[in-house]
């Protein structure tokens, strides 16, 4: 398989020029989908890009977006690499400290914004940005009596690039030629879940040959359609977003927010779905808290059927022939109740669901198969241009399938997962040092562990830094515990602790509204989150909920005590980041006091 000698820039030209008046993606504007075709999408690219050109920038200058999920966000990212810059994605949910951080660290030239709270806190930091030229801001609503010379509006930035068009015609084709494929095309910044967030350089090049790569799984055309809604400066959904389109051309669909990503999955109905962990697990408690409160006869309907669809999975999974009469039986479960479960999550004409970001518990994975959707877990990093492992034919309960074609793969002596380098990122910037040592004999050092059975499937054990090793010197995999106690509708978080202990503890932090459906249920009084945490009857329901997760683990694997978090994480305290994976440093820290009282 050879590299692509191409560019995101030239392949939007491409698809442009094929696709036309198709609709590239849709944005819900006032309770109505706007379609966005390819031709306006090409359009949109280049008068910004001609437009951040008359403002002053120049080819090889890095450019920020801090913004929710939309599409000038896409135009923005693009604009960039048109220009033949260097485009970084922040966190909006980043406070003023962290966005000054990247930005400085990125050597950011200009910066887009999407609204009012966004230039605030650039404002506030701006004075520790000397190298910052110009904020571009999308939503100009309440700047009217800003008069910081540094803010455009976006509007006029593109009508900046109108004009520029108008005088000199072909100049944006010109740019967009001039890029190359082993151009840095963008940086992702680690989410820093062990110190300063890192800027990982990305090449048009190796980006593109990995997603390539990862189509021998997914298998996308351009009649596909996935909804956009988690962090487009994650390597995941950029590549589900702006990537993937580029390369196949299918329907991009815009949630009005995180909070509505289960309502417009149901008016969209994707036919690919891609998530972290974190949201199929609350689709799955979600089921069973509504199962819990329904009629008698459909609790006993799910209850009935249920065991036919888990078999049926099974078959499934193993790319066995399925007999006739399991066949038959799942045809009823199906008309009876799952097809309405799955219609009732917006999976109804999902072809794949894929799970990636973080491990996830085997049984969540089933849950979903048992309803006839085809979820996989894949395993990959920003270091390796989002490129690892899937399942290319059989799904294996556990295991994030094998390496892609673009991927070179072995296990070090200590199990840590190692990838030929001519694939992955090309290094971190402005930290050399922090590259080799990830980048050295000429593997990608990932610093994740795992197991190949004989098949080649790979199974990630855990982080190789998280690992616990108890005090008798067993060695335990916290993520695979943790994701067990997660499978209740009780559990939102658990963080395992033990390293150099006699035994093992949990921290927990309850999901709120399913603990809170329960004590309404029961008749127990609470007023908030600390209340219902400290409740000693909620005490006694996680002890249940934890001793049958105990029942499934080996014995130095089991988790003697627990405690009840009394507050919320959050990624304003820093202690989860905005991919929602807990910050376990931070953690142990913070709640020294209370992991102490546990032993």
């Amino acid at each position: 398989m050879e590299k692509p000698n191409t560019t995101y820039p030239k392949l939007l030209m491409e698809k442009a020029a094929i696709y036309q008046d198709r609709t590239a993606m849709r944005e819900k504007s006032k309770g109505i989908w706007q379609e966005i075709s390819w031709t306006q999408y090409l359009e949109k690219v280049k008068f910004l890009c001609l437009g951040l050109l008359e403002l002053g920038m120049q080819p090889g200058d890095h450019a920020s977006i801090l913004s929710e999920n939309c599409p000038e966000w896409l135009f923005a990212d693009l604009a960039i690499q048109s220009l033949g810059g260097v485009s970084i994605g922040i966190y909006p949910t980043n406070s003023p400290d962290q966005v000054k951080y990247i930005v400085e660290h990125s050597r950011t030239r200009f910066i887009i914004v999407q609204d009012q709270e966004q230039v605030d806190k650039i404002l506030e930091v701006k004075g520790e940005l000397p190298l910052l030229k110009g904020i571009i801001v999308i939503d100009m609503k309440g700047l009217r009596h800003y008069d910081d010379p540094m803010i455009s509006s976006y509007r006029d930035v593109e009508e900046l690039g109108r004009k520029a068009e108008q005088k000199e015609a072909g100049h944006f084709e010109h740019l967009v030629g001039r890029t190359n494929a082993e151009d840095v095309a963008f940086m992702v910044y680690t989410s820093g879940t062990t110190g300063p967030p890192k800027g990982c350089m990305i090449q048009h090049q190796n980006h593109i040959y990995t997603i390539r790569a990862i189509n021998d799984i997914f298998k996308f055309t351009e009649k596909d359609s996935v909804l956009s809604y988690l962090p487009l400066c994650h390597i995941l959904e950029r590549g589900i977003s702006i990537a993937i389109p580029l390369v196949f051309g299918y329907t991009i669909n815009f949630a009005e927010s995180i909070d509505t990503v289960q309502e417009n999955i149901q008016e969209i109905s994707p036919s690919v779905f891609v998530a972290v962990p974190r949201i199929l697990e609350k689709m799955h408690s979600a089921i069973h808290i509504k199962l819990e409160d329904s009629t008698r006869l459909k609790r006993f309907m799910v209850h009935f059927w249920a065991p036919v669809g888990k078999k049926v999975a099974d078959y499934r999974m193993a790319c066995n022939r399925m007999p006739f009469q399991w066949f038959l039986l799942y045809g009823l479960a199906y008309l009876f109740t799952l097809r309405s479960m799955r219609d009732k999550l917006g999976l109804l004409n999902c072809r794949l669901l894929m799970s990636g970001g973080a491990p996830i518990a085997p049984e969540i994975l089933t849950f979903y198969h048992a309803m006839g959707v085809n979820a996989i877990e894949m395993w990959a990093m920003t270091e390796s241009c989002g490129g690892g492992t899937g399942p290319h034919h059989e799904i294996k309960p556990g295991s994030v399938g094998e390496p892609i074609r673009s991927v070179s793969m072995k296990l070090a002596e200590d199990g840590e997962i190692l990838i030929k380098e001519d694939s992955v990122f090309a290094g971190y910037y402005r930290d050399p040092e922090a590259t080799r040592e990830i980048l050295y004999d000429g593997w990608l050092h990932t610093g994740d562990v795992g197991q190949l059975d004989e098949d080649g499937h790979l199974y990630i054990v855990d982080r190789k830094k998280d690992i616990i090793i108890t005090s008798g010197g067993k060695n335990i995999s916290p993520s695979e515990i943790e994701n067990k106690m997660k499978c209740s509708p009780f559990i939102k978080e658990a963080i395992v602790i033990g390293d150099r202990r006699k035994y093992l503890t949990a921290l927990i932090q309850i999901e709120y509204d399913n603990v809170g459906n329960w004590a309404q249920n029961n008749k127990i009084p609470y007023t908030n989150y600390k209340s219902l945490a400290q409740n000693s009857s909620v005490y006694e329901l996680i002890k249940y909920e934890m001793e049958k997760v105990n029942e499934t683990l080996a014995q130095a694997e089991t988790i003697k005590k627990f405690k009840i978090f009394e507050k919320e994480l959050d990624q304003d305290d820093e202690e989860l980041t905005a991919t929602q994976k807990v910050k376990r440093k931070v953690i142990a820290d913070r709640f020294k006091n209370e992991i102490d009282e546990l032993y």
